[in-house]
C-alpha cells in the first residue's frame, strides 16, 4: 500500500513537470539557444527592476521640477477662479469648447516633464536589461496557450506561487515607508489645520516626493532579489539535455564523423595533387629514408626553386617510388631534406639562405642529365 502510494504521488508531481517522462535537462544553455530564444521575445528581465528605477526617476522629477509644476498648477488655478464669473454669462458650447482645449493643453504642458522622464526611464530600464531586438513573436498567437493542461500547470507554478510573498513585500514596504513617514511628520501633521492653503499644498506636495523617493529605494531590494531569481528562472527554462546539446553541435559545428571523412577526403585529394606534381619535379631530395622532398626550377615561372611535393616516412616512400617510375633523379642530402621540409610549403619558393645548397644539387642533376644526354 505505501509503494502503491508513492508511485502515484511521483506520477503525479510528474505531472506538474516541464518535460514529464523525457530527458533531465541538466545542461547550460548554448550561445545558439540564447539567440534564438531571445529572437521569440524570451528574454531575461525583471518587472520589478523597471518599477524601482521608475519610481526613484519619476520622484526625482518632480524633485527637480516641483517648483515649476506648483507655479503652472497655481496659476492654472488662479485662471479658473478668475474666469468663474465668464462661465455664467457666457455658457455656450464655443466657449466650452475653447475652455476644453486649453484645459487639455494646460494639463499636457504641466506632466510633460514626467511623461518624457517616465519614457526615457522605461525604455532606458528594458534595452538595458534586454538589449535592443524588437521583434513580434511574442505577440503571435501560440496554439499551445490554448492547452488547459498547460495553462493548469502555469498557474500552480513556482513562479505563481512566488507571486503571493513578492506581493506581500511590496505592501509591507510600502506600508512601513508610509509609517516611518507619518510617525516623522507627526509634529507637523498637527499643524497642518492651522496652514493655508498654499503651504499646506506646497507641505503635502513635499511629503509625496519624499515619500515616493523613500518606497523606490527600499523597492530596490525587491529588485534585486527578483532580479536574481528571475535570472535563475531564465537560465532554467533555457537549460538542454545532453541529446540536444550534441544535436545542436551537429548542426553548428557538423558531425565529427562526417568532418572526419571531408578532412580524410581532402587529404587525399591533395595527396593526389601533390603526387601528380612529381614527376615533373628536378630532383627529388631525400633523409634518405624518412624525409623527401620534391624540388622544381621553372626559370619562366619562378625567381627561384620551388618545392612541388614532400613528405615524411610512408608518404616520403611514395614519393620515391612514384620518382622513380619516372625517373627522376634522387638525391641524399640529409641536412637539406630537413631544412626543406621544416621550412617551405608546398608550392613556394626556397628561402634565400638554402640558394646555395639547392643549386649544388641541381647542378649536379643537370650534370648527370647532360651526360646521360
Amino acid at each position: 500500500m505505501a509503494d502503491e502510494l508513492k508511485l502515484r504521488l511521483r506520477y503525479n508531481l510528474a505531472f506538474f513537470a516541464d518535460d514529464p517522462g523525457g530527458e533531465e535537462k541538466t545542461e547550460q544553455p548554448t550561445q545558439r539557444k540564447r539567440d534564438k530564444a531571445r529572437g521569440e521575445g524570451q528574454v531575461l528581465k525583471s518587472q520589478e527592476v523597471g518599477t524601482a528605477f521608475l519610481f526613484l526617476t519619476v520622484f526625482f522629477a518632480l524633485k527637480i521640477f516641483g517648483s515649476w509644476i506648483y507655479e503652472r498648477v497655481a496659476a492654472l488655478f488662479q485662471h479658473n477662479i478668475v474666469r468663474v464669473a465668464e462661465f455664467q454669462d457666457d455658457f455656450q458650447d464655443d466657449f466650452i469648447h475653447k475652455y476644453l482645449i486649453y484645459m487639455f493643453g494646460q494639463t499636457i504642458l504641466i506632466a510633460a516633464p514626467l511623461l518624457a522622464v517616465a519614457l526615457v526611464a522605461g525604455v532606458a530600464v528594458n534595452v538595458r536589461q534586454a538589449g535592443w531586438h524588437p521583434t513580434t513573436k511574442p505577440l503571435q498567437p501560440k496554439l499551445s496557450k490554448l492547452n488547459p493542461v498547460s495553462g493548469f500547470k502555469r498557474m500552480f507554478s513556482l513562479g505563481k506561487a512566488l507571486e503571493i510573498p513578492k506581493s506581500l513585500a511590496k505592501i509591507g514596504i510600502i506600508g512601513s515607508a508610509i509609517y516611518a513617514m507619518l510617525k516623522s511628520e507627526t509634529s507637523m501633521l498637527l499643524k497642518f489645520v492651522d496652514m493655508g492653503v498654499a503651504q499646506s499644498m506646497i507641505y503635502v506636495f513635499n511629503l509625496m516626493i519624499n515619500l515616493g523617493l523613500r518606497v523606490g529605494f527600499m523597492y530596490i531590494f525587491i529588485a534585486i532579489a527578483d532580479y536574481a531569481y528571475q535570472k535563475y528562472q531564465h537560465t532554467k527554462s533555457l537549460k538542454m539535455t545532453k541529446q540536444e546539446v550534441k544535436e545542436e553541435y551537429k548542426m553548428t559545428e557538423g558531425d565529427p564523423h562526417i568532418k572526419g571523412k571531408i578532412r580524410q577526403k581532402m587529404r587525399e585529394a591533395s595527396m593526389r595533387r601533390m603526387m601528380q606534381e612529381v614527376p615533373s619535379a628536378d630532383v627529388i631530395i631525400t633523409n634518405p629514408t624518412h624525409y623527401a622532398v620534391a624540388v622544381k626550377y621553372d626559370k619562366s615561372k619562378a625567381a627561384a626553386p620551388i618545392v612541388t611535393a614532400k613528405g615524411v616516412d610512408f608518404l616520403a616512400r611514395k614519393i620515391k617510388e612514384k620518382a622513380k617510375e619516372n625517373n627522376v633523379e634522387i638525391v641524399e642530402n640529409k641536412r637539406l631534406a630537413r631544412a626543406l621540409y621544416s621550412a617551405v610549403e608546398i608550392g613556394r619558393e626556397i628561402p634565400a639562405e638554402l640558394y646555395q645548397a639547392v643549386a649544388e644539387v641541381l647542378a649536379f642533376v643537370y650534370k648527370l642529365r647532360s651526360k646521360a644526354g
